[in-house]
């Protein structure tokens, strides 16, 4: 199993290159990846949008709404990518397509798999340590459950501070960490709150963090931050 679990914010050069030379090295020489647009609105435009800001890297990315059969395109396609956007929105046409359980068998066989934010959400067991609005209710919030843990993408520590004329001013509102220790008194799976910029990279039973650091949540626990010279692998043994 080869994953690429991304947060996003890749928005600065040295990010965006960190990200065309890991997406480059996990997806090798194939030349088409099945790109999954379903978490936003406009699929096409998309799909534009991510060659237009070179976040294909190189590739043809085919989208999955331009198939007739969404099945048959990911029993033949030689990667897949899910971008981000509403995890809701996703979790609900991913339930509705039927093409979960054919994604979790594909890449328990070795098919790359892609995700960035929502797309790193969905690969979790469930959905529910997104950020997201609750803009539809899929049937379920289980996910494809392609690692045992949970990932909160675009986590930051600490309080919001909002700009207000030439000050800033503290925003009082519900940290990331407050939310996740929520998520704990309801359920067991360890936690990853994965910073801007960051990707996880799980080869079996291998889990690495490059690009950025994360803090780790394991339930009953104090909260750990990790660095990339910290291995992971431990999260994938979890038995909750």
């Amino acid at each position: 199993m080869r994953l690429l679990l991304g947060s996003g914010g890749f928005r600065t050069d040295q990010r965006r290159a960190l990200y065309v030379e890991r997406m480059q090295r996990h997806f090798g020489d194939i030349e088409r990846v099945l790109f999954i647009p379903w978490a936003l609105h406009d699929h096409d435009r998309y799909v534009s949008v991510m060659g237009e800001k070179g976040l294909d890297a190189g590739y043809v990315l085919e989208g999955i709404h331009r198939f007739d059969d969404p099945i048959s395109a990911v029993e033949r396609c030689e990667g897949i990518y899910i971008g981000g956007g509403n995890t809701f929105r996703l979790t609900d046409q991913l339930h509705r397509s039927g093409v979960m359980d054919l994604i979790r068998s594909r890449v328990a066989d070795g098919l790359p798999y892609m995700g960035v934010s929502a797309g790193t959400n969905v690969a979790c067991p469930t959905m529910q340590t997104t950020n997201d609005m609750p803009i539809i209710m899929p049937p379920s919030f289980d996910a494809i459950g392609l690692v045992p843990f949970q990932i909160n993408a675009h986590y930051y520590d600490g309080q919001i501070y909002v700009k207000s004329g030439d000050d800033y001013v503290e925003h009082f509102g519900e940290t990331r960490d407050d939310r996740i220790r929520e998520f704990h008194e309801m359920n067991e799976h360890p936690v990853v709150g994965l910073w801007e910029g960051g990707f996880l990279e799980v080869e079996d039973q291998d889990v690495r963090l490059v690009g950025s650091d994360a803090r780790l949540f394991l339930r009953g626990e104090s909260a750990r931050d990790v660095t990339e010279a910290d291995g992971l692998s431990m999260l994938m043994t979890s038995s909750s």
